[in-house]
């Protein structure tokens, strides 16, 4: 899949067309677009040259890295600035980063490679706590790495920022650096062939899901697969309930391994056609775990805009208005459509 220019401004960003009717439309297209090529560089920068010490363990015991930090910074700065009235509602804290000296010290000096003007390390954390905003009728959502495990394994993660308007995810944009332009290359890697990566995911309500690199040059619109007979879910086992996963795919006849990933790069996968299904229960030891908004909400729409469908484990819609977490839904099943209504009663015979 070669990219094609006609998309492309001199500088290198997305010439994006008038989809929306709003006004300001395009200007928070292009804002959120540039917002995440700015973070997916920045991550790939910090992990060329990651020390043990960038990456320290948060009070829920997962992972947080300089990364994260400098990704929400940079992002929450971009929209904070252009959209001064809409609140972002986003993983991190800057707490954490305050009371570690050695990433305090390390955030800023990747941060600035990316602003006009040099920055302390106070104002950097005043950008990353931008992100501290409540759930409202017009406010952004932004996880600034999704799988940060994956991250630190050099494998797949996700930067991932939706802006969300009376509860329905409008714009979704979804930075995967790691992720091949087409998934199957990989395998070809054996046979001394480097596939190209680093994805651009941009779904805009009513106007489809467009893949570009993550230097912004246009590959094409994606659509999900009716003809696809394998399913994707998380990595890291603790994160689902792989042995219903499991169930569920042999009751829709898919025999494939699943494509086993972390992030939302998962999401990315369903919307270009390379798996027919994501499905998350929760993990058994934990029956009562709610999902984040950040988590599926750029993720969601763009595997809608490309012809899917995705709800919870009972087929109910994705709430984003209940807080951070999704309290009045149980799991996430995200397909190529044709199969969700299958899935759906598999899961209810559970």
């Amino acid at each position: 899949m070669k990219p094609q220019n006609h998309l492309i401004e001199p500088q290198g960003n997305i010439k994006i067309q008038n989809h929306l009717t709003e006004p300001q439309g395009n200007t928070k297209i292009q804002t959120a677009i540039d917002a995440v090529m700015k973070a997916m560089r920045l991550c790939e920068q910090v992990q060329s040259e990651m020390v043990s010490t960038d990456a320290i363990q948060k009070t829920d015991r997962s992972p947080v890295t300089v990364a994260d930090f400098g990704s929400q910074a940079l992002i929450c700065k971009a929209i904070g600035e252009a959209f001064p009235n809409n609140p972002i509602v986003a993983e991190e804290s800057a707490q954490a980063l305050k009371e570690n000296a050695s990433l305090l010290e390390r955030v800023p000096g990747y941060v600035n490679q990316f602003c006009e003007d040099t920055v302390s390390a106070e104002t950097v954390c005043e950008w990353i706590d931008r992100g501290s905003g409540k759930v409202g009728p017009n406010f952004w959502t932004l996880d600034p790495i999704d799988g940060t495990k994956g991250f630190l394994r050099r494998d797949q993660y996700a930067i991932a920022l939706a802006h969300i308007v009376d509860g329905v995810v409008q714009l979704g944009v979804l930075g995967c650096p790691n992720l091949p332009y087409q998934l199957d290359a990989v395998e070809s890697e054996a046979l001394s062939f480097k596939p190209e990566r680093g994805c651009l995911f941009v779904a805009i309500r009513g106007a489809g899901t467009h893949l570009y690199t993550k230097t912004g040059e246009f590959l094409e619109q994606i659509h999900v697969s009716e003809t696809t007979h394998r399913f994707a879910e998380s990595f890291e086992s603790t994160h689902g309930d792989s042995d219903a996963h499991i169930k569920i795919a042999n009751t829709l006849g898919i025999k494939e391994p699943p494509v086993q990933m972390d992030s939302q790069a998962k999401y990315g996968i369903v919307s270009r056609g390379e798996a027919a299904l994501y499905i998350r229960l929760p993990n058994p030891a934990y029956p009562d775990y709610r999902e984040c908004i950040w988590d599926h909400a750029a993720g969601a729409i763009v595997v809608e805009e490309a012809g899917g469908t995705v709800t919870d484990a009972n087929g109910i819609s994705l709430n984003f208005l209940t807080g951070k977490r999704m309290h009045e839904n149980r799991g996430i099943v995200a397909t190529n459509g044709k199969l969700h209504q299958h899935v759906l009663k598999a899961l209810a015979n559970l």
